[in-house]
């Protein structure tokens, strides 16, 4: 048995336009002016709390007690206008699973995460979901990743978290787990990572998993 953990922006979905327009929207709302898509994918990973303080800070706007609650509000509205699937996932999935268990772990809000998973047919897959508004700190804080190992009873050892950042790597080094850099998401342009392997596209996901776990 073994446990293969994913992350979700820029791993499993293309949430990269949506996050932008919300975010942006929120800087026009406070006189600012608007960022690049590209400059706004670069701050996703640490949870939305981080996002809103460094489009807003990038933007010359200071961030207040309102900024986070009000993003969440324009991005729920936005929350699958452009988002989708990277090509490739879903034929992934089916593959990997045969491997063992599949979760879910993201900083992304719980609710968000579900609903995004249940619109894109993903939800089938994954037996447990964490997100970054539960119970555990939000990556790279480990005690998620150690959760998951414990709820579904498989060591470090035989297990994967596949993630598209910084963030991820280092959850994983934290955990002691393996990790599958996927270089296709927008955390592609972080500094390099201690991957223990790197793949190009959703495709090549099962044989390099299945690598690591052999």
């Amino acid at each position: 048995m073994a446990l293969i953990v994913f992350d979700l922006d820029g791993t499993l979905i293309d949430s990269r336009r949506d996050l932008a327009d919300a975010a942006n929207a929120l800087i026009r709302e406070r006189g600012g002016t608007v960022l690049a898509e590209e400059t706004i994918g670069r701050m996703v990973g640490d949870g939305a709390a981080a996002l809103v303080r460094r489009a807003l800070t990038a933007a010359g706007i200071p961030p207040d007690e309102s900024s986070l609650p009000r993003f969440l509000e324009l991005y729920d509205a936005r929350l699958l206008r452009t988002t989708h699937l990277y090509s490739g996932i879903t034929e992934a999935l089916h593959a990997v699973q045969r491997y063992g268990v599949l979760a879910v772990l993201t900083n992304k809000p719980l609710d968000h995460t579900r609903r995004l998973l249940a619109a894109l047919d993903l939800a089938q897959f994954f037996a447990t979901v964490i997100g970054g508004d539960g119970p555990f700190p939000r990556k790279p804080d480990p005690q998620g990743l150690r959760h998951l190992m414990g709820v579904h009873r498989v060591p470090a050892s035989r297990t994967v978290l596949v993630g598209d950042s910084h963030v991820d790597a280092a959850t994983a080094q934290a955990a002691g787990a393996a990790f599958c850099r996927a270089r296709y998401g927008f955390g592609a342009g972080d500094p390099a990572s201690a991957a223990d392997v790197g793949v190009d596209a959703p495709a090549a996901l099962p044989s390099a998993i299945l690598t690591l776990l052999t």
